[in-house]
């Protein structure tokens, strides 16, 4: 695990909005991101949605519902929240929660066209594991 960039800003406030799904982070450099509850899941860091290795990426759909449900910080660099759908495996560190604020909308972009390259929809939802799911190929 990389350690913090010492100029990365550090949340100064961290506020889960259940109703309109969003995670507000205030940095300590002013800024504040309003960031998506489904963002944070389509992009979640781990393992289960990024792989192994580039290209091994799971594409994440059905989430637009999903709540966080719990949030645990860890140490002094990361949140680790549970939603709603069951996956908690995600460590966000607060360099990842800036990107995910500061670059939301070309994420949301970049989404839309790998939905759109595998040919499924954003509510389609996620096929049924079987057994593990790593190595698969469609």
């Amino acid at each position: 695990m990389a350690g913090l960039n010492k100029d990365t800003p550090t949340p100064v406030a961290l506020t889960v909005h259940s109703a309109s799904r969003v995670l507000e982070v205030g940095f300590s450099d002013g800024k504040t991101f309003r960031i998506p509850f489904e963002l944070m899941r389509v992009y979640s860091p781990s393992a289960e949605v990024q792989g192994h290795g580039p290209g091994q990426e799971t594409l994440q759909t059905g989430k637009r519902d999903v709540n966080v449900v719990d949030i645990e910080q860890v140490g002094n660099y990361a949140v680790k929240p549970t939603f709603s759908d069951g996956h908690d495996t995600g460590l966000f560190t607060w360099e990842y929660l800036y990107f995910l604020g500061l670059q939301q909308d070309e994420l949301w972009v970049d989404y839309d066209k790998r939905l759109h390259a595998a040919g499924v929809l954003r509510d389609d939802p996620m096929p049924e594991k079987a057994g593990s799911s790593c190595g698969h190929h469609h």
